[in-house]
């Protein structure tokens, strides 16, 4: 039993035993670092079942503890906070339970309660952006993090590979690619086609300027380009199934798949379960004709079907077309069905998707609960802002967009330079350098990114992310490889338990950074209830800032007495444990040495 738990039944009784009430519940704090103690009870809140002067209560309380408690070692109370000092045995006996436990903070997952992760979900008519990359990272660690508090999970994607923008890319190539593949070119595939997407652009806007330039509408020529209508017949064609329009929309698909394979491999995140568009386009249709008989959707005059949301403070929203055509919400509707008739065990979903879909997710999820689907109360739109770089916004039509890759390699660059600059990897051979080079920038990217509330906008900053200094991924790596250089110094065995009888007690910075240890599991069940990455990466912060703290005032393998260097080492390595395990969460590796 934690010291809270058995904190909140003592205090109970306490209040039950001096005032003869029943105290419904007991609120906890960390003790601030300028007064005596280890935990902090909050008075005040208490002051609603108990009569009288909080520091009288908080005295009263502390001398009941203080007799009753064998944890509780002495307590002052400050106005009314009772500061309890929890003594050195309690923490090293807490350590010497947890310092072997491989899964330390992991709870041993669910078999049954699953939840389905979606992230990633791009369009196969250009390459993985600097956007997607937020998505992925997030959705990944997300997937991560639920699976370390015990549920079960599947991390899937939607691909979307139908539609009039597929068609763009397919009709410029054969126009203006005489052929031209992946091999022939050496581009990965995404990128040979999101080129002949910009191409279709550039085309369009051609046509539209000799259109307007002979006397024609600019919004006319907008809709009635040449080059356009050619795609829409061509979007026609897929859908009525042609042979030719098919067998192309394939083969550029396939090398779009395999760029992005390579992709996703260089960035570390992975799926157990891939959905197309092209499939699941259709899925829905059945659902609102079902929906229309139980009175959820209602007909206009001229045919198209809707729900009225009025009442729940949203608007009508529109599920299926006056043609009978499915509209992207008749698709997610069919789609969340889908998955849970795929996985039975599914009992919830979360969408990892930007915030301009916030609209869409409320919808989406009120409707399948009014279709009467049990796990839509399981259902999270995990919403995110966008990602800026200091030179400005992105646009993929236009071929501005910042490229995954080339950011991806962008960083392995700069995490190089500074690494030099510093003259930190002498004796290293250039591949382990160009290793480690990758390790450090993908670190920094990723942790960059992940700090931050998902809710937030992010400025991101490429040069201030791999900084050796500060909330940075290589601050974070660099304390993990300093600790493992101290662990290979190390020739004694550290795996035997430190007694209190060994030692005079716990040195401050011991126990501090013993109690920075203990809220690792905490922290992993809040980053699941949140999906929030962050959490986890600032614990990781504070954890390492603990420790860094404790390795410039404790001697670790200076020390004289064997058993203080005994604890001091296995302290060092059970740090070091928690803070692969907790870059495990966010995706990123740590280095054996840097």
């Amino acid at each position: 039993m934690g010291i809270q738990a058995i904190l909140e039944a003592k205090v109970k009784e306490a209040i039950a035993a001096i005032f003869n009430v029943e105290l419904p519940s007991v609120e906890f704090q960390p003790t601030r670092k300028d007064f005596e103690g280890d935990v902090t009870i909050v008075v005040f809140p208490m002051l609603r079942f108990v009569k009288g002067n909080p520091v009288q209560i908080g005295e009263q309380i502390g001398a009941y503890l203080e007799k009753e408690v064998a944890e509780v070692t002495g307590f002052n109370v400050i106005k009314g906070f009772l500061n309890l000092v929890i003594g050195d045995g309690y923490y090293l006996d807490f350590f010497n339970g947890v310092k072997n436990d491989a899964a330390y903070g992991f709870v041993s997952p669910s078999e049954n309660d699953a939840i389905m992760v979606e992230y990633s979900s791009p369009n196969t008519n250009k390459p993985l952006h600097l956007g997607h990359i937020r998505n992925n990272l997030l959705g990944y660690s997300v997937a991560e993090i639920l699976k370390a508090s015990g549920k079960k999970v599947y991390k899937t994607q939607i691909i979307n590979d139908r539609g009039i923008h597929i068609c763009k890319s397919m009709l410029a190539w054969q126009r203006f690619g005489n052929g031209e593949t992946p091999e022939s070119t050496g581009l990965k595939g995404d990128k040979l086609v999101g080129n002949y997407y910009v191409a279709f652009d550039k085309a369009y806007k051609a046509e539209i300027a000799e259109m307007v330039a002979n006397g024609t509408d600019k919004k006319v020529a907008e809709k009635e380009a040449p080059i356009l209508l050619e795609a829409q017949e061509m979007l026609q064609k897929w859908e009525a199934g042609d042979e030719g329009v098919v067998a192309l929309w394939k083969e550029m698909n396939a090398w779009v798949y395999k760029g992005f394979d390579v992709t996703y491999k260089n960035l570390g995140v992975d799926f157990d379960t891939l959905y197309y568009e092209s499939n699941t386009y259709l899925l829905g249709k059945d659902v609102v004709a079902e929906g229309l008989e139980k009175g959820v959707f209602f007909r206009k005059e001229d045919g198209s079907v809707w729900i009225d949301l009025t009442d729940e403070g949203l608007d009508e929203k529109i599920v299926l077309r006056s043609d009978g055509t499915a509209v992207y919400m008749t698709q997610d509707i069919g789609t969340a069905i889908q998955r849970v008739k795929d996985y039975p065990d599914v009992g919830g979903m979360v969408y990892t998707v930007g915030n301009e879909q916030d609209y869409h997710f409320k919808v989406l999820f009120l409707i399948l609960k009014k279709l009467g689907f049990s796990w839509s109360e399981n259902l999270h739109h995990l919403s995110y802002g966008m990602v800026d770089l200091p030179s400005g916004k992105m646009k993929s039509r236009e071929g501005t967009v910042v490229d995954a890759d080339d950011l991806m390699d962008d960083m392995t660059n700069t995490a190089a330079q500074i690494s030099e600059e510093l003259g930190k990897l002498e004796g290293y051979s250039e591949e382990e350098k160009n290793s480690l080079y990758k390790l450090i920038g993908l670190g920094a990217l990723k942790y960059y990114i992940l700090k931050v509330d998902p809710k937030k906008r992010i400025l991101f900053d490429p040069e201030e992310s791999v900084d050796f200094q500060g909330n940075t991924g290589p601050f974070i790596q660099y304390t993990y490889a300093r600790i493992q250089s101290i662990l290979r110094k190390a020739d004694f065995d550290t795996n035997v338990d430190v007694a209190m009888g060994d030692i005079d007690g716990l040195h401050n910075k011991e126990k501090e950074l013993i109690k920075q240890l203990q809220l690792y599991p905490e922290t992993v069940q809040l980053a699941a209830e949140n999906y929030s990455p962050a959490l986890i990466a600032n614990y990781t912060y504070d954890l390492v800032k603990e420790f860094n703290s404790f390795y410039q005032q404790v001697s670790i393998l200076g020390e004289t007495d064997a058993q203080k260097k005994l604890l001091r080492v296995q302290l060092s390595k059970k740090v070091s444990e928690v803070i692969a395990s907790a870059f495990g969460l966010l995706g990123i590796d740590v280095p054996e040495r840097m």
